[in-house]
């Protein structure tokens, strides 16, 4: 099987009105957007399709501080829907609040996507998925099939010390709904995230261990760039560009 590969808009920062020509013309045909409102899904989706653009998963709000989220996240999972994407990427924080309610919201929330045969992958953030451990429990507390972990290959550096990608994919893999493919110099607390290929992460064994568990996608490039750095928009499509070629050159693309 070929992996899914695709990108996260994000990684184009400022720049992100023109991803989607620059996307097509590197080969890129898979994206992850923000969910439209139910009033915008066709004019984003005729816009996708008419540069050649699959959307491969959506990204969503969750507040599951709010007992309204579970209603409120029917709309994305309607959007999610309508588009005909099977993922949702969320980043869900408990904060002070009882886990045991987390949780069963979260729940709900899978109860609701499973008909839609659609996963809610929680994002490698606090509080509930920054690393293997305290996804496990998030994923054992919660016990919903639709209700998955969005691993992140370079947070799990940003928020614990003496990780690694590779060991931290391991622990959760049976979790794994969704990759965010983003590289790091692995420092704690730091916003280094370079272009693929170009930080500590070992992108070859992390598909080994994915493909291994039959795990094929999707998974997106999330390039958020360097603190404290001036790109301009040939930089940040060079740096596409140079994550494209990167993961060609192991064998992950084709």
């Amino acid at each position: 099987m070929k992996n899914i590969i695709a990108c996260n808009l994000n990684s184009y920062g400022k720049f992100s009105q023109g991803a989607y020509p620059h996307l097509t013309k590197i080969g890129l045909t898979n994206v992850e957007v923000a969910a439209p409102a139910p009033e915008d899904v066709d004019t984003v989706m005729a816009e996708l399709q008419s540069h050649g653009l699959t959307v491969t998963s959506i990204a969503a709000p969750c507040d599951v501080q709010n007992e309204n989220v579970v209603s409120d996240f029917q709309v994305c999972l309607d959007a999610a829907e309508r588009i005909g994407v099977k993922v949702i990427f969320t980043s869900a924080h408990a904060g002070d609040h009882d886990r045991r309610t987390i949780y069963e919201r979260l729940r709900r929330i899978g109860e609701n996507a499973a008909p839609l045969g659609i996963k809610v992958c929680l994002e490698t953030h606090l509080d509930l998925a920054h690393n293997a451990d305290v996804a496990l429990e998030t994923m054992q507390g919660v016990n919903h099939p639709n209700i998955c972990i969005n691993f992140d290959t370079g947070n799990v550096y940003f928020y614990n010390h003496n990780v690694t990608a590779v060991g931290e994919l391991k622990k959760i893999i049976n979790h794994v709904g969704a990759v965010h493919l983003k590289d790091t110099n692995g420092g704690y607390r730091t916003w280094h995230f370079p272009a693929l290929g170009e930080g500590v992460v070992d992108f070859e064994e992390v598909f080994q261990t994915l493909n291994g568990a039959g795990f094929y996608g999707p998974c997106a490039m999330e390039l958020e760039g360097i603190e404290g750095e001036d790109i301009d928009e040939a930089g940040v499509r060079a740096r596409m560009e140079k994550s494209v070629d990167y993961l060609k050159s192991i064998g992950i693309m084709d």
